[in-house]
């Protein structure tokens, strides 16, 4: 049998684990009883698996996500006063491809930023595009784009993610241009494509956040009604969790908000 050039030729085409499972199944005696068809099955699947597999870490590279949580990772034996019927139920993404809003808020240090990323790492694996940003790092970027002529060019950039995650939400006084330019990014989102924020303050005082209150009217419009709201309340993990030293830990300690 010509195993070498049909390898070959499996590469040749792009079928490099295809390539890897007909050399498998040619080493492997157990294998030969098998029908041609339950055998071409198993060569389909493995180059299915891998391309898979790669394009969902392309997606996870993509996503910048600030910590590697996933939604096995999430503690939900921790006392943090929070739906967790409805954080499980998010924890699918089935809400992402809805094109709906999760806002998730509590005092520093209870997971919020490991949620977001939990559900951002989720997205990913629906093949999501995603994008984590912390948001005095976006409006930062967004001055760059306009000092460099690539504002429109940007905004069409973000529009494309199927998920904005912005993180630190009302951690910094924003600035009438900021306060537009927030506007402008979330307006392009608005039913069209899902958005996560993550902030310290309670949705109750992210109006008074806003230098020009027509402006926040605005922005919490297309933010906060229909939103799955996840106000997370508790200690700060970095209290109550083992430190790395000890036993395995599902919720790092040293990053998060």
């Amino acid at each position: 049998m010509l195993t070498i050039p049909t390898q070959d030729r499996l590469r040749a085409l792009g079928l490099t684990a295809m390539a890897e499972e007909w050399l498998r199944q040619q080493r492997d005696p157990a294998l030969a009883p098998l029908a041609f068809d339950e055998r071409l099955g198993l060569l389909v699947d493995a180059e299915w698996i891998a391309r898979e597999n790669r394009r969902f870490s392309r997606r996870l590279q993509e996503a910048h996500l600030r910590i590697p949580a996933t939604p096995e990772g999430i503690d939900y034996t921790v006392p943090r006063q929070w739906n967790a019927t409805v954080v499980r139920q998010l924890a699918q993404a089935l809400w992402v491809g809805q094109h709906q809003t999760v806002l998730i808020t509590g005092p520093t240090g209870v997971g919020k930023s490991f949620l977001v990323c939990a559900l951002g790492h989720a997205a990913c694996r629906r093949n999501f595009r995603v994008r984590y940003y912390r948001l005095p790092r976006l409006l930062a970027d967004g001055v760059v784009a306009k000092h460099e002529g690539t504002w429109f060019r940007w905004l069409s950039q973000l529009a494309r993610y199927d998920l904005l995650i912005l993180d630190d939400w009302a951690v910094h006084p924003l600035t009438t241009e900021e306060s537009r330019d927030l506007l402008e990014i979330l307006d392009d989102r608005y039913q069209v494509r899902a958005t996560a924020i993550a902030s310290q303050v309670p949705t109750d005082r992210w109006h008074e956040w806003f230098p020009d209150p027509t402006v926040a009217d605005a922005v919490l419009d297309r933010v906060i009604h229909h939103a799955y709201q996840v106000p997370i309340l508790g200690e700060s993990m970095r209290k109550i969790l083992p430190t790395a030293s000890d036993s395995a830990i599902t919720e790092p300690t040293s990053t998060g908000t």
